[in-house]
């Protein structure tokens, strides 16, 4: 049976009383399964498996593995146990760590993250990176498949994680996300940025083509790439370590970028956790990210940021010409003037479907309008951001479109709050609004 097979034949196995209860996929020389840890109830969980090296080097491996238990970091995927078992003959290491409902390499045969989404994923994973390596430590491995999001909040997979110091003189680039000088068996954090670099691309562009020459001058990147996202990338992929770019540079460029345009909601405040959120890449790594996950995944949730609409900012001027008012006798039956208000007219969000098919099971937005006496909407903010930035900010600029018949009292029409409520699914996209009170 080939490699993949062979994985997958192993459900239902237990490794030190873990059971491997669903394969979730594998490579050459790891494959992972869902598990769960004891408790009550028990802990969804994933266990990957690893095969051991031979000789001295399989010591440093489980060495290697087990400091990584002691990594704590909110955007670093926490390991749980790690140990030693044979399945088949087969010399193993295992990792118990937490279960990541999505990856960002699941999302980009989908769909390129947005630009934007691109600029919610990167703050976590550079924070992850800071914290790595202000202990000596180098991630080693960034790439799509370990932007992962866990709940709300993207997460870097943490079991490769290692030593500045431990360089490998036998050499171990195994595809274009690795720093060049990684054949020689160098690992420093200014692989890491060569691998942000890639990974950013990859995001952006669905492509790493860029990056698979051989040429002795720096990669020539898409021209479809914005700034600031293409000076970052350009710095980020000098084959000279020394002339990348350091995290801090990077998180400089970025600044400017969240300060332009009309107000939203800061990139700190769309990755603020919030409770029962499933964004990721959006991304759900985000998935994002990215999640983008949001990725994913990758972020993404409680504090606001106003949209204005400018076309409420100032009172209508318009003269009113005289009405002549009936006699006594000619008026109408007397009726209620007071009223709830409702919806006149709703718009729904404007996503291409290729985006929609990235969807599992519902996405959940939430967005708080004001409305003025006119029945438009003043201003919007975020409610729940739900597990996706990315279909967050297309609710966003939907509900600013919205209007309303407001509420009246006495026949005067009052100003109003609203919580709108997206769903977005694979099939179809829906929409509710209910009144509240300020």
């Amino acid at each position: 049976m080939s490699k993949p097979e062979t994985w997958k034949s192993w459900e239902g196995r237990v490794v030190d009383g873990f059971p491997l209860q669903q394969w979730l996929g594998g490579s050459a020389h790891s494959t992972v399964f869902l598990t769960e840890l004891p408790g009550t109830p028990p802990q969804k969980a994933a266990i990957k498996l690893i095969e051991a090296e031979s000789g001295p080097e399989s010591d440093r491996q489980i060495s290697r593995l087990r400091a990584t238990t002691k990594l704590s970091h909110p955007n670093l995927l926490r390991n749980f146990q790690v140990g030693q078992c044979q399945i088949d003959g087969t010399s193993l290491f295992y990792v118990v760590m937490e279960f990541a409902e999505e990856d960002l390499s699941q999302i980009l045969p989908q769909r390129a993250l947005e630009p934007a989404e691109v600029g919610e994923m990167l703050p976590p994973l550079l924070g992850a990176l800071s914290y790595l390596h202000g202990q000596g430590l180098v991630h080693g491995r960034i790439k799509p498949s370990n932007v992962q999001a866990v709940v709300d909040r993207l997460k870097l997979s943490s079991d490769q994680v290692t030593s500045i110091t431990d360089q490998n003189s036998g050499g171990r680039r195994r595809d274009v996300y690795d720093a060049p000088e990684t054949a020689a068996g160098i690992v420093s954090p200014a692989s890491d940025i060569w691998s942000v670099g890639v990974t950013m691309v990859a995001a952006l562009t669905q492509s790493v083509a860029f990056a698979a020459n051989d040429s002795k001058n720096d990669p020539n990147l898409p021209e479809s790439i914005r700034e600031p996202f293409r000076s970052i990338a350009r710095e980020c992929l000098h084959l000279d370590p020394k002339q990348r770019i350091s995290l801090n540079q990077i998180e400089g460029r970025l600044k400017p970028r969240e300060e332009r345009g009309p107000a939203s909601v800061s990139r700190a405040e769309a990755t603020a956790p919030a409770a029962g959120k499933r964004p990721a890449f959006p991304i759900t790594i985000a998935t994002t990210v990215v999640l983008i996950i949001v990725f994913a995944f990758l972020y993404l949730h409680g504090k606001k940021g106003a949209v204005s609409n400018p076309a409420e900012t100032a009172p209508s001027t318009a003269a009113t010409p005289p009405v002549a008012t009936p006699p006594a006798s000619a008026a109408a039956p007397a009726r209620s003037t007071n009223s709830a208000g409702e919806v006149s007219h709703q718009v729904l969000p404007d996503v291409p479907q290729n985006a929609k098919n990235t969807i599992s099971g519902t996405i959940k937005v939430v967005v708080r309008v004001q409305v003025g006496t006119s029945g438009k909407v003043t201003s919007a903010t975020f409610k729940s951001v739900g597990s996706s930035r990315y279909f967050a900010d297309r609710a966003l600029t939907a509900a600013q479109q919205w209007e309303f018949s407001p509420p009246q009292n006495n026949g005067q029409p009052l100003a109003s709050t609203w919580l709108i409520q997206f769903r977005f699914r694979r099939g179809s996209t829906q929409a509710s609004a209910e009144r509240v009170n300020r």
